[in-house]
């Protein structure tokens, strides 16, 4: 390794003379500790450095050494069921302060390979050589890595390996159980499909009403006290996702012990296992340093696309990436770089769309079909949803979740605003529900939100004359805003029914609903008195979403409605 000299500490930024043959990019190690930097500006002689942990103590003349290679994750078994930093450094296990990050230490971990490869076949980019036994329903293939490809010349018997095991060598190049991938650049793959198939969530309001397909992005903008961690959470719980990438970036650290905690004794709905055993956790709280934050998305994508590579479809929850642009717009500041938009640097728009770039549903070098979708949370200081962050953000993902304060502080959750939402993927959505067995999908959700929209804008009227002095239709309106909300949209993350809700209840419930305005509507326009339709018994209707597991016992409940607006009438 070459070695220069620091001339300047600022923070984050360290700035180095003397250190020939580093390029953009590279990894450095600074000091005797040998703290883990990254070269982002070469002037002259001066290299600039962000470094990824904290400086203190670093001073003028201490040596600066590059390692001549960019920022990579170790790839392996040993990332399920763990928790890491934002430099992918184990922190499952790991003392209360981390050592310096100087070298690459193997990961821990013993495990047994079977081999699935013959000695002599020719092996291209992708093909599976063999898997490893790990927790949880994730099967974990050993593939031939993107660059090569060639005879498998030798290949290592079924056994117990550790994660710098050679299982095989292809072409003459040793494949080892763990590869390490450069987090900045994107994983290879075969072809991009179109994005078509719906991602289930298991919350009502964004399955029926804002979905989110395999391979998409998703923006969740909200201001403090809306509800964006429960939310996250409730996706990672719940989502039909094969593998959760879970980052914590800049959050509270008691949230994210929180989030841990549950994970670990949350058992898997399809396993009976633990969820924590096929979720990766990368913590890099508001405690951390703070350009960790920075590698830690890129990290956590890298990630992704490992395990999408195997045909698998993962999800990447990234809590939050305003406290990301915040750790680029303070390193920003540090560099004098000319500011734009409340200080943040002119290259906020293409950093986030470099991370949400990376997400889609593929089909990989191996032929298998895989998928990244990315959910990323915006913590808008002040709730003010026009701001850089929010607004960039908006223009590269594929669908917007906003949480609404008003919803929150009226205790509806999840507080998904049906005004300031969307979803770009949702006539293909519809067109995929309709191939397979639910063509009145999109009819529901159009109708769900004509009504939604009616709802508001006679709200907004009945505030200012009262609501009994509205026409009958009117009325009942106002009363279909209501039993959606209340009925279908809201949801409990307590609730041991209603957690997590499957498409067929979904549909269910909206039906339900959408069936006993509909016989409200007809009452009214047959000359029953509103007043009359309004005090029927609607709590079977409501209490539905608690009460009953599944859709027949839905479709009982919206019957004993029906039942009671015959004799309303």
């Amino acid at each position: 390794m070459t070695a220069g000299r620091v001339t300047r500490v600022n923070g984050a930024l360290v700035q180095a003379t003397g250190l020939t043959g580093a390029g953009v990019a590279d990894v450095v190690e600074i000091g005797a500790e040998r703290l883990a930097g990254e070269v982002v500006a070469i002037r002259d002689d001066t290299v600039t450095v962000r470094a990824y942990e904290y400086t203190g103590g670093i001073a003028p003349g201490h040596p600066v050494r590059t390692r001549g290679a960019p920022l990579t994750a170790p790839l392996g078994p040993h990332l399920l069921g763990a928790v890491f930093d934002g430099l992918l450094r184990p922190l499952s296990g790991a003392p209360p302060w981390l050592a310096p990050s100087g070298g690459d230490p193997q990961p821990p971990g013993r495990w047994t390979f079977t081999p699935t490869a013959a000695a002599g076949q020719t092996a291209e980019p992708g093909t599976p050589l063999g898997w490893v036994d790990v927790a949880g329903a994730v099967p974990y293939r050993v593939l031939v890595p993107p660059d090569a490809r060639g005879p498998v010349t030798a290949l290592h018997p079924k056994g117990r390996v550790t994660a710098g095991t050679v299982v095989a060598t292809v072409a003459g190049r040793d494949v080892r159980l763990t590869e390490r991938w450069p987090v900045r650049r994107p994983r290879p793959y075969r072809t991009r499909l179109d994005a078509a198939v719906p991602l289930a969530t298991g919350q009502r309001v964004l399955d029926t009403l804002f979905p989110v397909a395999r391979g998409g992005s998703t923006a969740v903008p909200g201001g403090f006290g809306t509800g964006k961690t429960v939310l996250l959470q409730q996706i990672a719980k719940w989502c039909d996702a094969d593998v959760i990438v879970y980052v914590g970036c800049g959050e509270r650290g008691n949230e994210l012990a929180d989030v841990l905690a549950e994970f670990a004794e949350l058992s898997d709905p399809r396993t009976g296992g633990r969820l924590a055993d096929r979720t990766v956790v990368l913590a890099n709280t508001s405690n951390m340093p703070v350009m960790a934050r920075e590698a830690s998305v890129h990290g956590a994508v890298t990630v992704a696309e490992h395990f999408r590579d195997m045909g698998l479809s993962v999800v990447v929850i990234a809590d939050s990436t305003s406290r990301w642009a915040e750790a680029l717009r303070e390193f920003a500041s540090r560099g004098d770089e000319l500011p734009v938009e409340e200080g943040y640097p002119a290259s906020l728009a293409s950093e986030l769309a470099a991370f949400y770039e990376r997400a889609g549903r593929v089909v990989t070098l191996a032929g298998d079909e895989g998928a990244v979708t990315t959910i990323g949370a915006v913590s808008p200081p002040g709730g003010d949803l026009t701001e850089p962050v929010t607004t960039h953000t908006q223009r590269f993902t594929r669908a917007v979740w906003s949480l609404d304060r008003d919803l929150a502080y009226a205790r509806h959750y999840p507080a998904v605003s049906w005004t300031g939402s969307f979803a770009r993927d949702a006539d293909a959505i519809g067109a995929w529900h309709a191939a397979h067995g639910d063509p009145d999908w999109a009819g529901r959700r159009a109708r769900v939100g004509g009504l939604l929209t009616e709802a508001d804008r006679l709200g907004a009227l009945a505030e200012l004359i009262g609501a009994a002095a509205l026409p009958g239709r009117e009325r009942i309106g106002l009363l279909a805003g209501r039993l959606l909300r209340e009925g279908v949209l809201q949801q409990s993350a307590l609730s041991r029914t209603d957690a997590s809700c499957d498409a067929d209840r979904a549909a269910a419930l909206t039906e339900a609903v959408l069936t006993v305005v509909e016989r409200c509507q007809d009452l009214v326009a047959a000359g029953t008195p509103a007043a009359s339709v309004e005090g029927a018994d609607f709590g079977p209707i409501l209490r539905a979403r608690e009460e009953c597991p599944d859709a027949a016992a839905v479709r009982a409940a919206r019957d004993t409605v029906l039942a009671g607006l015959e004799e309303a009438r």
